[in-house]
């Protein structure tokens, strides 16, 4: 039976090897209810087959949209492997307990972030930002820092996953796998 993830590992594992900067960078493309759409860059943090994981502010423009409209986009794109995997899904909500786990494995600096920021909103300078940095750092000094009630994780569980190597004179090999109910089935895209 086809398997889209073990392909993904070793694309991630050869992407680990040679990437400069975050292999684990993608693209996540969410849309408003009405189809306006955003797209911006984020980490993924932890997947298995049952989906790829990301965390956010769920108050920030991505936690707003995920949760008026689950249906996501997710692309990542490794230059210097000429590869690029395209993952359609649906985001769900991890449950408290992965989400309270990985936020504490979080640099100190990071958990304190997560408190201060407004993520998405409009921030009248700079200095009010560190302010409230600092003032959270006295809070907390001393303690373990807890997970924001409005910061958490995502996973997208795939419907599809394309995989997609660049050749020559563009004559691309794209590859996609599409979930049915038995578990996978796999055909070749023209470039």
């Amino acid at each position: 039976m086809p398997d889209p993830f073990t392909r993904f590992a070793h694309w991630l594992s050869a992407a680990e090897a040679s990437e400069p900067n975050d292999p684990n960078a993608f693209a996540l493309a969410t849309a408003t209810p009405d189809g306006r759409p955003a797209v911006r860059v984020v980490l993924l943090k932890f997947w298995d087959a049952r989906g790829f994981v990301f965390y956010t502010n769920l108050d920030s423009r991505k936690g707003r949209e995920l949760a008026a409209n689950p249906f996501v986009h997710l692309d990542f794109h490794w230059k210097t492997q000429r590869r690029q995997v395209r993952i359609d899904g649906r985001a769900e909500p991890v449950p408290d307990t992965e989400a309270d786990a990985y936020f504490a494995s979080r640099p100190r600096d990071s958990q304190l972030g997560a408190w201060a920021s407004a993520q998405s909103r409009p921030l009248p300078d700079r200095a009010t930002f560190d302010a409230g940095l600092a003032e959270l750092r006295d809070r907390f000094e001393g303690r373990d820092v807890p997970r924001p009630p409005r910061w958490s994780g995502w996973r997208v569980v795939p419907n599809a996953i394309e995989f997609w190597q660049d050749r020559d004179n563009r004559l691309h090999e794209r590859e996609l796998f599409s979930r049915t109910d038995d578990g996978w089935e796999t055909g070749l895209l023209y470039p």
